[in-house]
């Protein structure tokens, strides 16, 4: 073996909470390494959030030149060009990965392209992408290297050669008949993109309903508008075999509740969930214990069982957002400052990007009658919030829950225009300890989407 080259801070994995310990450690003058397989800053800027919500933007765009008469807008013939969305969506990953370049340079935190494999505590042997090896120590390593779809042994599946949503996004032609494969953000996301591109779009669910971590309600909303757009649902759907390629001619068994059926397309797309990348990188041999989801095992501080050693994001089992492993960095240096903070109790949001999209942060109300919390429930159709009417968009609702036993709010949800933004503000409020009468009672803009909360929390019931 190579003599070990001793650092202060090693990081495993350039993902997000990653690549923040490795600059902000290399600013405070640590001699910092960051051991990198392939995707500089990793997958969120390259193949995941930011590409996605690149391409989610341009499949809007398309839709609305769908519409253009309802706008007044008159215009010729137009066809999806989708070499040139990818175009626009490959631009937008070079000039982040420049700046991600640019920020390890002025941070001073040496990136070092190779696969990185535990030889015992705190060490890795690297092998290096342009050939050759470097075994390298330090006295604090973070481990951050993230998931990767996962393919179900499922007959044929593989040797059809799914796509994920990496081969998705990188498309220079529309799909002719996708065939998508789950009923999760990914699926849902892709699969109303590319039916707006121009795709004919079939999805297999195996369970009940779509977004299945959602209240039935919000699931039938979302179930609404793919059919109304024309996309194919098929609800409790088996996958029993595949057989022949995506990008040819592909045949998907499946089934159902009314017995089987044969679904035939061009493409296949398998958004059935994730997988850690924990294995084949010798954590056992650096102490590293990894639980039965083969996540690292952590605590609220995210420590691994080995002294002096971390985990982060995706592989730690966090909530698979990247926001939260931005969260993770800052919990690990404030606590490495001398802080004491945990990922106890975080309130942790998210978006759905469907168009309109869907966010919610805090307890749905399948979570609190799970967890027998009492609550009262208000909601308001978006089309009651005027703002919705000038954009044309007045599909979706708001639902908010609140604890019987104060005003304090438990939980929120917004299917419509602008939802993240509105998920913003209740989830300030929520922090804060406040009651849902703050909101209730604020003077908010005319016409903006922030002025349905005076009409969502005045429909809450009294206690």
């Amino acid at each position: 073996m190579n003599e070990a080259e001793k650092y202060d801070v090693l990081v495993l994995g350039s993902g997000t909470g990653g690549k923040f310990i490795a600059w902000t450690m290399a600013r405070d003058g640590k001699r910092t390494a960051v051991v990198e397989r392939k995707l500089i800053g990793g997958s969120c800027p390259n193949i995941a959030c930011l590409p996605s919500k690149n391409v989610i933007h341009s499949a809007k765009v398309a839709s609305l030149f769908g519409r253009h008469r309802e706008f007044g807008m008159e215009a010729g013939q137009v066809s999806v060009n989708m070499a040139g969305v990818r175009s626009r969506k490959r631009k937008m990953v070079d000039d982040l990965v420049a700046l991600h370049l640019d920020l390890y340079k002025s941070s001073g935190a040496e990136l070092i392209f190779g696969d990185g494999c535990f030889t015992g505590p705190r060490t890795l042997q690297v092998a290096l992408r342009d050939g050759g090896k470097r075994t390298l120590t330090a006295e604090r390593v973070f481990v951050n290297v993230g998931t990767h779809a996962t393919i179900p042994d499922i007959a044929g599946l593989m040797e059809a050669r799914p796509m994920s949503h990496i081969e998705a996004l990188e498309l220079d032609r529309v799909p002719e008949h996708l065939i998508v494969l789950g009923g999760g953000f990914v699926a849902l996301e892709m699969s109303q993109a590319m039916r707006r591109f121009g795709s004919r779009v079939t999805v297999l669910e195996r369970g009940p309903q779509l977004a299945p971590r959602e209240d039935a309600d919000v699931a039938q909303a979302i179930l609404e508008l793919f059919r109304d757009e024309g996309i194919e649902v098929l609800l409790g759907a088996e996958i029993l075999s595949v057989k022949g390629t995506s990008g040819e001619r592909v045949r998907v068994e499946v089934q159902c509740k009314d017995g089987r059926r044969m679904v035939e397309g061009t493409d296949i797309l398998a958004a059935l969930g994730r997988t850690p990348n924990t294995r084949g990188i010798g954590l056992d041999r650096a102490g590293i214990v990894v639980n039965e989801a083969s996540h690292i095992q952590v605590n609220e501080r995210l420590e691994t069982t080995a002294q002096n050693v971390w985990a982060i994001g995706e592989c730690a089992g966090s909530p698979y957002f990247t926001h939260v492993s931005f969260d993770d960095f800052r919990i690990i240096h404030e606590n490495l400052n001398g802080g004491n903070r945990s990922t106890r109790n975080r309130l942790v949001p998210y978006c759905l990007f469907l168009d309109p999209p869907l966010a919610r942060v805090g307890l749905s109300e399948s979570e609190a009658r799970s967890a027998n919390v009492a609550y009262r429930v208000a909601s308001l159709p978006m089309a009651e919030v005027l703002r919705t009417r000038t954009l044309s968009e007045p599909r979706g609702f708001m639902k908010a829950l609140i604890d019987k036993r104060n005003d304090r709010i438990l939980g929120f949800a917004a299917f419509g225009p602008e939802a993240g933004e509105l998920m913003g503000t209740v989830q300030v409020t929520m922090l804060a300890g406040q009651p849902y009468t703050i909101l209730r009672d604020a003077v908010f803009t005319h016409p903006t989407m922030s002025e349905g909360f005076n009409f969502l929390f005045s429909n809450v019931p009294s206690a």
